[in-house]
């Protein structure tokens, strides 16, 4: 249901999204998504909080694959996990649309920050990094965000070439 509910969300955001579009898209009533959950805004924090599983288990399996202590080399494997991850256009919209909802509603904002506390805590733990590594780590994160959702990486032009730089793409 909630995998389901990502590729609706993905699509048309938290406020263009009905519970009918979610219900229809899984093959299941209207009213047993309201048994599921009581109300969309209940359901698009629950796919919020799917959303931050998925992330800090592909942080988990980068961080798994390193061989080095040396933290930088963690958070490059989990930027790289994380890149791959993205890939997935579905799950990198429902964060921009969760991050952009968070603006201006109050339980999607809480599910926001809940999520990247927790994220930047693991991230911190796992690599042994530096608040500053740390902070470059979700910086590179957010760029990335903006590189996949232009497609800068298809663009030859000065600009995406400073914006892409360095940055690792599927």
């Amino acid at each position: 249901m909630l995998r389901t509910a990502i590729g609706a969300f993905a699509a048309r955001g938290y406020f263009g999204t009905t519970t009918a579009e979610v219900a229809k898209a899984a093959g299941i009533s209207q009213a047993y998504v309201y048994r599921l959950f009581p109300n969309k805004e209940v359901l698009f924090t629950a796919v919020v909080e799917h959303c931050f599983t998925r992330v800090r288990a592909a942080l988990e399996s980068g961080a798994a694959k390193v061989t080095s202590s040396e933290a930088q080399a963690v958070l490059d494997s989990m930027g790289d996990a994380y890149a791959e991850l993205i890939s997935d256009n579905n799950l990198l919209l429902v964060q921009l649309h969760a991050q952009a909802a968070a603006v201006s509603e109050p339980a999607i904002k809480e599910a926001v920050r809940t999520g990247y506390a927790r994220t930047v805590e693991y991230v911190r733990s796992a690599s042994g990094g530096s608040d500053e590594q740390v902070q470059r780590f979700f910086a590179a994160g957010m760029l990335c965000h903006l590189i996949v959702s232009l497609d800068a990486s298809s663009v030859d032009a000065p600009w995406t070439r400073t914006l892409t730089a360095g940055i690792i793409h599927y």
